[in-house]
């Protein structure tokens, strides 16, 4: 399957090492184990843990943490687990006697951290609220100071992720960083919530207490990190909200929706039910989706709520269709064939002729390699660069123990692709020195390339000729493409659903 993962997000289990939630979260990951029944083809299955793990970091609760966490991993229902810490999880400065400490016990992170899953594109950063607030007790209450320093470790992060900054042991994208699916996830809620509890119990608004200072920094940051949603515990209660704000990236010209950059922030109540709240989790899906017959991706959110004292979890949004909320990706996410081919070839030691004939299928059967009446030049250019980028990887990776035609016609698609490119860039007016540089990057984002090269013809080109020209060309990669064993009538009229 490509360009889907599975997020199950539970938070605040508030364990205490006595074993007394021991049912509960055997209810817990009974329920689980049923959300996920139907995503067990979905390569990427993250479990995710949005702080406080336990009440108090005693040993005792550390260690029943650690059980709870190592009985999910048994389950094999998860690819991955991860976990943020919450302001229950980490040492109090008056009450250090006795207390472990958390991020060295159940190896969270200290302050950002970047989790890069290859197969779905998606970028899961995980943050630590309490770093900044540590205090005051990690209540979420962060001064000015303290949250510049947040927002400044998050603005390092970003550069990072957008790869200008190198560091140990940082994944290599497989595609450009701002394509990526980024899910932010943390303890405190960010922004404000509509109800509160402090009033009618303490007689004081709790609302300052509970959400992190200056909202309106922390989007700016969350949109500097090109964030899709953010994911977080602490206030025990479910809510959804989308948050709407200028993309910095929007030009005058643009209006309407083109201007605005979305940001959905989903809260995870307890899910052992604490304080006698209603417990609950989340399934969020990420996958492709038919819309009026084009494929656009979105995100699936499935929210589980157990009533209190009813042992029972069951659909929260039981009035929508299969209690599912659907929300739009915001931005095009289908990933260019050559991309997922990439990952692929990189994940074996070496390719076989079967696989070598799959990768060739995938890369070719698409409308740049078939005759269109009009030609998309600057749409050509990069997807014969884009797969001859991807062909490298696959000529490199080829079994030499297979047969030696099959080498000379790798080869040879090899040649015909360098053609198809500097004839393209010969229409587009694309000097040598140009061609070099963009022969020379690995990874070009198609909207940016055609942002650069918007492609009209040069002027005194014949594009009528171009356009026979390039069908020739086209038409010549059938013969070495038929000894891979494929017969793809490239250069002809193209196959029905071809992708671009």
């Amino acid at each position: 399957m490509d360009r889907a993962f599975v997020i199950a997000q539970i938070s605040d289990l508030h364990l205490d090492g006595s074993g007394r939630l021991l049912a509960t979260t055997e209810a817990l990951s009974a329920a689980i184990r049923e959300a996920m029944a139907d995503f067990a083809d979905v390569p990427d299955r993250i479990l995710l843990i949005t702080g406080d793990l336990v009440d108090d970091p005693t040993p005792r609760a550390l260690d029943e943490a650690l059980a709870v966490i190592a009985s999910f991993r048994q389950t094999g229902l998860f690819t991955d687990i991860q976990a943020v810490a919450g302001n229950h999880d980490v040492k109090r400065p008056s009450q250090r006697a006795g207390r472990h400490n958390v991020y060295d016990y159940l190896h969270l992170p200290r302050s950002s951290k970047s989790v890069y899953y290859r197969q779905a594109g998606l970028d899961l950063v995980l943050l630590d609220s309490n770093r900044a607030s540590l205090s005051t007790l990690a209540s979420g209450n962060i001064d000015e100071s303290a949250y510049s320093a947040l927002v400044a470790g998050s603005a390092r992060l970003s550069v990072e992720l957008a790869g200008s900054m190198g560091s140990v042991g940082r994944a290599d994208y497989a595609e450009p960083a701002e394509n990526l699916v980024r899910v932010l996830a943390l303890h405190h809620h960010p922004l404000p919530q509509a109800t509160g509890e402090g009033k009618r119990f303490l007689g004081v608004p709790d609302e300052p207490l509970m959400y992190l200072a200056a909202p309106a920094t922390f989007l700016e940051a969350a949109t500097s990190l090109n964030v899709n949603l953010v994911l977080h515990g602490h206030r025990h209660v479910e809510g959804l909200t989308r948050y709407s704000i200028p993309d910095p990236r929007a030009t005058r010209s643009e209006s309407g929706e083109a201007f605005w950059r979305t940001i959905y922030v989903l809260s995870c109540p307890s899910s052992t039910g604490q304080a006698g709240d209603d417990a609950g989790f989340n399934i969020i899906h990420f996958d492709a989706s038919s819309q009026a017959g084009r494929a656009e991706h979105e995100f699936a959110v499935t929210r589980y709520s157990r009533p209190r004292n009813n042992g029972i979890f069951g659909l929260l949004d039981s009035n929508l269709p299969d209690g599912v909320i659907r929300l739009p990706a915001g931005r095009d996410f289908s990933r260019d064939p050559a991309v997922q081919s990439a990952i692929e070839i990189a994940s074996c030691a070496m390719l076989k002729r079967d696989q070598v004939a799959a990768q060739a299928r995938r890369l070719l059967m698409r409308r740049a390699f078939y005759a269109d009446a009009e030609v998309d030049w600057p749409s050509a250019l990069h997807a014969y660069l884009v797969t001859l980028w991807a062909w490298a990887d696959i000529e490199g990776k080829f079994a030499r123990s297979e047969r030696r035609d099959d080498a000379e016609a790798l080869a040879a698609v090899k040649l015909l692709l360098r053609r198809l490119i500097e004839h393209c860039a010969d229409v587009l007016g694309i000097d040598d020195v140009q061609l070099d540089e963009l022969l020379a990057k690995r990874l070009v984002n198609r909207d940016d390339f055609r942002r650069e090269w918007p492609g009209m013809p040069s002027a005194g080109v014949d594009v009528a000729q171009a356009r026979r020209r390039l069908q020739l060309l086209l038409h010549g990669l059938n013969e070495p493409v038929k000894v891979l064993g494929l017969d793809l009538a490239l250069g002809g009229e193209p196959p029905p659903q071809t992708p671009p």
